[in-house]
């Protein structure tokens, strides 16, 4: 397979591209509703930090926080901005050219992040999920029910993103590499090319996949399977490194307010969704089958040595192994390089 993973320009001009785009509400909280914004623990006024958050649509916490409005509510004297992204590829770019502070992006892009020839000062600070089945490959041919039935077969998917990824990672395995074409669009584009018969095949994620699934698509593998062989994926948060060291008190409450978020994915689902849902525009009943194909870790679990603790640092080591195979890295850094690319800090804070 030829590479299909582009290297991130990071310029200011470029950034501007990027949020002309992908910009959804700047605003945190969800004001036509009247999201009720209040701190599920005891708000921190000392806080005055100005802060540039990017988030994706993917059903996790990240989006329960944003529609309660719970960063402004526990630190009501900092300065939020949100930025909505179509995809980690874009939120690399955005970092590279100096224009977040904390965003999410999936395993794959983060690890470019880390590598060369990028070498961003950014670092892992959260785990959103531990991606499953909510992202997958669907197909319009009922007739196909292998991956080798893409073979010459058209197949969309975000460039850069963790489904791209996981869909290169099974291409490999299947002995398909350079036998199918590899088309890449945002999430949002490709219902409309799969209406147009213009793709055969996508490798996504919700609240997309839902809508390819209804159209009639099918689901041929997943993530989840990925990952059993060998390519786990993930959704994180990633932070500028700068900014950390300036911002460790507003750094703590995020994590928390993160970690109160997986707290009410586990045991209030059905409320949970109705934020999610509001966010994704979505109805919450919509909303609660999605949240099945994700992990959703607490911060004592995330902060432990299998995760941030350390251990995290090979799974992106392997992820940036298979990214060279592929054309999308210069290099692979050393373990401790990408041990270094994750903090625990936030997160063992919270969890405390």
């Amino acid at each position: 397979m030829t590479s299909t993973l582009r290297k991130v320009a990071a310029t200011s001009a470029a950034l501007s591209a990027v949020l002309a785009v992908t910009a959804g509400c700047v605003e945190s909280g969800r004001e036509d509703t009247g999201a009720a914004a209040s701190c599920p623990f005891a708000a921190d006024p000392s806080v005055t930090s100005t802060v540039r958050l990017g988030f994706q649509a993917i059903p996790n916490g990240d989006l329960l926080v944003k529609d309660r409005n719970l960063l402004q509510a526990c630190l009501p004297n900092a300065k939020i901005t949100w930025s909505q992204f179509s995809s980690g590829a874009d939120v690399v770019q955005a970092f590279g050219a100096g224009g977040l502070d904390i965003g999410t992006l999936g395993s794959s892009p983060a690890t470019k992040a880390l590598s060369a020839p990028l070498n961003l000062p950014v670092q892992v600070v959260w785990i959103h999920d531990v991606i499953g089945t909510s992202e997958s490959l669907v197909v319009r041919d009922k007739s196909i029910t292998t991956l080798a039935g893409l073979a010459g077969r058209k197949v969309a998917t975000p460039f850069g993103s963790t489904s791209h990824y996981s869909l290169l990672a099974a291409l490999d395995k299947a002995g398909l590499t350079g036998k199918v074409e590899l088309i890449n669009l945002a999430p949002d584009a490709i219902p409309g090319a799969w209406q147009g018969n213009q793709i055969d095949a996508a490798w996504v994620w919700d609240p997309t996949l839902s809508k390819l699934t209804a159209a009639g698509g099918t689901v041929v593998t997943s993530s989840a399977e990925t990952a059993a062989a060998g390519a786990p994926t993930y959704d994180l948060a990633i932070a500028d490194k700068k900014f950390l060291a300036g911002n460790a008190a507003f750094a703590k409450t995020w994590a928390k307010v993160q970690d109160y978020a997986v707290g009410q994915l586990k045991s209030q689902q059905a409320e949970a969704a109705v934020s999610i849902g509001a966010q994704l525009g979505i109805a919450p009943d919509k909303v609660v089958p999605q949240l099945a194909g994700y992990q959703y870790l607490p911060a004592a679990e995330q902060a432990g040595a299998k995760y941030l603790g350390g251990g995290f640092s090979a799974d992106l080591t392997g992820t940036a192994r298979f990214l060279l195979s592929q054309g999308g890295i210069a290099a692979v850094g050393t373990e401790q390089q990408y041990r270094d690319g994750i903090s625990a800090t936030a997160a063992a804070g919270a969890g405390s």
